[in-house]
């Protein structure tokens, strides 16, 4: 069921829609439901969405939300994008809420991936 006034869909571009799909897939398990050659929507992520095909990317530098992933294997997830094709473009750091990194993706869209605060 939708809850009324609440994020229920994001939208990415994606410069390759193939390549995005492979890495959000070996990376994170997700699984895409294609729509025609130019969109592919994912589902049970959190919250729902799909990927188009467009020449832009998502950064938060230029304006972009910064969509934040959860992990609580954030060394072990870094390394595995790193293997999927992202990149890593602000390593693992410390803030008031735990550690979290930023990486993009094939299609160059900016992410983040978070967990909490490493135990003493």
């Amino acid at each position: 069921m939708t809850t009324k006034n609440t994020i229920n869909y994001i939208e990415f571009h994606a410069r390759d829609l193939e390549a995005t799909k492979q890495f959000f897939g070996s990376v994170f398990g997700w699984t895409f439901e294609d729509f025609g050659p130019d969109y592919s929507s994912f589902s049970n992520q959190g919250v729902d969405g799909g990927f188009f095909r467009s020449e832009h990317a998502s950064c938060s530098d230029t304006g972009a939300a910064l969509i934040v992933l959860y992990t609580d294997e954030i060394e072990n997830l870094e390394r595995q994008i790193v293997s999927a094709g992202g990149t890593i473009t602000k390593p693992i750091f410390s803030f008031p809420g735990g550690r979290r990194f930023h990486f993009t993706e094939p299609s160059g869209n900016e992410l983040a991936v978070w967990t909490e605060p490493a135990e003493d």
